[in-house]
């Protein structure tokens, strides 16, 4: 709803929704599905996974959501980049790189989950 790919009564998209983000959309929505429930714990709640102190590995997918949302949504709706490049800025510069976003954004999930998939076939299953 926040970008304003699917019509709603709450909000009105500024412009036009582009080809490329339909398939942007859906591809980074199932993506992220998809890592999210990886982190859905099956067995015993005893049964806790070691991990080293620090940077938490959910960053790489929150960034690439977010990513994602800034890649599909309205440029011109997008108060932060508003607040930075004005509106004319925006449109000037911030959509016509919005395809990057996009592609980086499906890369970085893709690659987040291949590294979520390949951790848990490694680890030990509780009996």
């Amino acid at each position: 709803m926040p970008t304003g790919v699917a019509p709603t009564p709450f909000y009105t998209r500024m412009t036009p929704v582009l080809w490329w983000n339909y398939p942007v959309w859906l591809v980074s929505s199932v993506l992220e599905g998809l890592l999210v429930a990886s982190y859905v714990r099956i067995g015993p709640a005893e049964a806790r996974e070691t991990s080293t102190p620090g940077r938490p590995r959910t960053a790489r997918a929150l960034g690439a959501g977010l990513l994602s949302a800034f890649a599909v949504g309205c440029p011109i709706c997008n108060k932060l980049v508003v607040l930075a490049l004005g509106v004319s800025g925006a449109l000037a510069y911030f959509a016509p790189v919005q395809p990057a976003l996009a592609l980086a954004s499906v890369a970085l999930l893709v690659h987040a989950l291949m590294r979520r998939l390949r951790a848990e076939k490694v680890c030990e299953v509780p009996s």
